[in-house]
């Protein structure tokens, strides 16, 4: 079992920045790789980004250039930072890890809000 806690999630105005965390506890030893992923009302969740555990990154066209994701093994934590952010960027933002027997893992989800 693996837990995801998120947070770092709030209001910001259009061109801002805000820092997600989250945090991995339990069988981290089994985590393959990390993601960011969001979900806009009344739309499907997309994924934003991913982090492998060789530290490989791919990124949504739509944040490619504004956002990177990185993670503090030492911590168990997989961060996003979004940079110039956009009113199209307001969701609820959910980490995801997968793991080498291919379980797969939800954080509970934190809201980013940003005005226009």
């Amino acid at each position: 079992q693996v837990q995801l806690v998120e947070s770092g999630g709030g209001l910001v105005q259009a061109g801002g920045s805000l820092r997600l965390s989250c945090a991995a506890s339990g069988n981290i030893f089994s985590i393959n790789a990390l993601a960011w992923h969001r979900q806009a009302p009344g739309k499907q969740r997309d994924l934003v980004a991913t982090i492998t555990s060789g530290g490989s990154t791919n990124y949504a066209d739509s944040v490619k250039g504004r956002f990177t994701i990185s993670r503090d093994n030492a911590k168990n934590t997989v961060y996003l930072q979004m940079n110039s952010l956009k009113p199209e960027d307001t969701a609820v933002y959910y980490c995801y890890a997968n793991t080498r027997k291919y379980f797969t893992y939800w954080g509970q989800g934190t809201q980013v809000t940003v005005s226009s």
